[in-house]
């Protein structure tokens, strides 16, 4: 009886005991978090703490998520948890100034039309007309808005990133200004003295001026305006001292800079002279920003162009009369991944990228900045010589004289770090007349002093190309009732808006850090996938290596019969041809086994993959418990006290 009421009262407390943590739990460790995940999935960078610990105004957000319509879509539903935690986790961080709503918009509902009246992505996911909502709507005090309109899984390494972009927006809702200072003719030339060279914007500008406000600086300034967010340079040629000073005390003062300098602009055409029509063949075509790259640890090689043979572009030329197809290795377009840092949340995402004769970036100095290369050539590029471009250039004999370096060449960086003023002397004088006597010009005492090192590590992002900007390089243009349509061929315009957003936040927004994705792939399956694939392409060339002899040897053959004017192949020939299709069978084979036998190391790879995880890690555990369990009740066997017999 009293070891029935014992039992009774233990289950009894530990019933209360259960109960009383999870209160206390609930209570008190609300707040209390612990993030195992690889990458650390769900613990906020220091940059997205800062931004919303200091909102100061009141803002909403509201999640629209069709959670009904969800339960058929298990990949979704999945990242939307992810999302909605990520949320909740925010309003935490900032408090009684964000807001957080979660609505399932049910169709034809009140909740639907605001959806839509924000700008969200409606998905239809059958054939009932439902429409499912997955995106974030988010308002100040002041009723500006910024949208989400559809959670892309694809973006999930940027969830961060995107939700704190979206709160500083609505924290900064001032539109932020781009300052652009260009050499080339980017606005186009609408004077009506000028009919004949009249020009429309470039569509890179159009592009950016969607997203910000477009300023443009004369070449000639002498002062960068302070309300400058971001300063965009662009081929800077023969800029004065005063003007390279104006750049280098903007910079140090913490403003933001992406500059575009090249060692051979195609986009550079120098003005035509009727008399002398190949004067502007030797007209000089590169930029740069001279002593300013030196103080910042950055040198553009003067003189040499990247040629990439992995990268090359195709191009129709003229040959002996008839239309040919040849690579031309410095005109890259960059496709894959592999050619864009991937750590970078300007280059992370990035489709295809096309540059023309495009420079190489190196660290130079002992300058205390950190060279991040953004953009990169393949490892089978090398470098050219620029009097080896031009009207009369052979794209043919550009790739056969190209020997790879083995190396990849940086086309894009982003330099980072404290940096000492490239003008240690300060402002640079005017110049002045040789016949006068020099004067000492005081500044006025309003005049804001020079700063001989940046205030804060400066952030600027260097490319080693101006031709991407042009149209031609990534965008078709259509007229449709007199407005311009863009439609892009190349990420040019991505590359470019990313770079200028991300430049124009904060310093606590640039620093949020791409997060890891939930992906976690077999990487020794693709290590061998990768092996396996090689060795087929190695098969493949030996295969076209022999069409080729063959086929060579076939014409000997042939031009022999025409000497002989038979009409019939030789027994020579035929065996030939007979061999020759022997040989291309069995090569074929080989390839088959190659590819057989790749998929069955991957397969069987895979299976025991799975039977670890799936199989025997919970047969071990299980085996582990039989064991303890079985030697605790041997241990208990060997301690119970042994009854006398009455």
């Amino acid at each position: 009886m009293n070891r029935k009421l014992l039992t009774t009262s233990g289950l009894l407390m530990a019933v209360a005991l259960f109960l009383a943590v999870n209160i206390a739990s609930n209570v008190g460790l609300k707040s209390a978090r612990l993030d195992l995940t690889e990458g650390r999935l769900y613990t906020l960078s220091s940059g997205s703490k800062n931004i919303l610990k200091q909102i100061t105004e009141p803002m909403t957000l509201r999640f629209y998520f069709s959670q009904k319509l969800a339960n058929s879509l298990p990949g979704i539903s999945s990242y939307a948890i992810r999302v909605r935690e990520l949320l909740e986790e925010y309003q935490r961080i900032a408090g009684n100034n964000l807001k957080l709503q979660v609505i399932d918009p049910e169709p034809f509902s009140e909740e639907e039309d605001r959806a839509v009246a924000y700008g969200l992505q409606g998905v239809p996911i059958d054939d009932s007309n439902n429409t499912f909502y997955f995106g974030l709507a988010g308002s100040n005090s002041t009723d500006d808005e910024e949208t989400i309109t559809f959670f892309q899984p694809n973006r999930e390494e940027f969830l961060e990133y995107d939700l704190t972009q979206l709160v500083y927006r609505l924290a900064h809702p001032k539109q932020k200004i781009v300052g652009i200072m260009s050499s080339l003719p980017m606005q186009g030339n609408s004077s009506p003295l000028a009919t004949q060279t009249r020009s429309q914007p470039w569509m890179m500008v159009e592009q950016i001026r969607q997203l910000s406000q477009v300023r443009t600086l004369e070449t000639n300034v002498d002062k960068i305006p302070e309300d400058i967010n971001v300063l965009m340079i662009v081929h800077p040629k023969n800029f004065s001292d005063s003007t390279l000073y104006a750049i280098d005390q903007f910079v140090l003062h913490g403003g933001k800079a992406m500059v575009f300098v090249d060692p051979y602009s195609e986009a550079d055409n120098p003005p035509s002279d009727p008399n002398n029509p190949l004067a502007g063949m030797n007209a000089p075509r590169h930029s740069t920003l001279g002593s300013l790259f030196e103080a910042w640890g950055v040198e553009l090689l003067q003189g040499k162009v990247v040629g990439d043979l992995q990268t090359a572009q195709k191009v129709q030329v003229r040959k002996q009369s008839r239309s040919a197809v040849v690579n031309y290795p410095v005109w890259m377009d960059l496709s894959t991944k592999e050619y864009f840092n991937k750590e970078d949340i300007v280059t992370n995402n990035l489709g295809n990228v096309v540059l023309a004769t495009a420079g190489s970036l190196t660290k130079k100095g002992e300058v205390g900045t950190t060279f991040v290369p953004l953009i990169e050539s393949s490892d089978k590029s090398a470098e050219i010589e620029t009097t080896k471009l031009g009207m009369f250039s052979d794209p043919e004999e550009l790739s056969r004289s190209i020997k790879p370096a083995g190396k990849k060449f940086t086309l894009a960086a982003r330099i980072t770090g404290k940096v000492k003023t490239a003008f240690p002397n300060g402002k640079p004088k005017p110049q002045e007349d040789k016949n006068s006597e020099p004067t000492r010009v005081e500044p006025p005492p309003t005049e804001e002093q020079s700063l001989t090192e940046s205030a804060e590590p400066i952030n600027v992002i260097v490319v080693a190309d101006t031709d991407l900007l042009e149209d031609q390089r990534w965008v078709q243009v259509q007229n449709f009732l007199g407005q311009r349509i863009a439609i892009p061929q190349a990420a040019n315009a991505t590359f470019v808006t990313n770079a200028l957003d991300n430049l124009s936040g904060s310093n606590d927004l640039i620093s949020v850090r791409s997060r890891g994705g939930f992906a976690r792939p077999f990487t020794r399956v693709e290590v061998i996938q990768q092996q396996a694939e090689q060795q087929f392409r190695e098969k493949e060339k030996q295969l076209q290596a022999q069409l080729q002899e063959t086929d060579r040897k076939i014409r000997e053959l042939q031009n022999k019969k025409q000497e002989g004017n038979k009409l019939v192949l030789s027994a020579e020939q035929q065996q030939e041809i007979a061999n020759f299709r022997n040989e291309k069978i069995k090569i074929r084979k080989e390839l088959r086994n190659v590819q057989h036998e790749l998929q069955k190391n991957i397969e069987n790879l895979e299976s025991w993959m799975k039977f670890i995880n799936i199989g025997l890690m919970p047969l071990l555990v299980g085996i582990g418990g039989i064991t303890l369990s079985l030697y605790g009740q041997r241990r208990r066997r060997g301690l119970s006290p042994v009854r006398k017999n009455s």
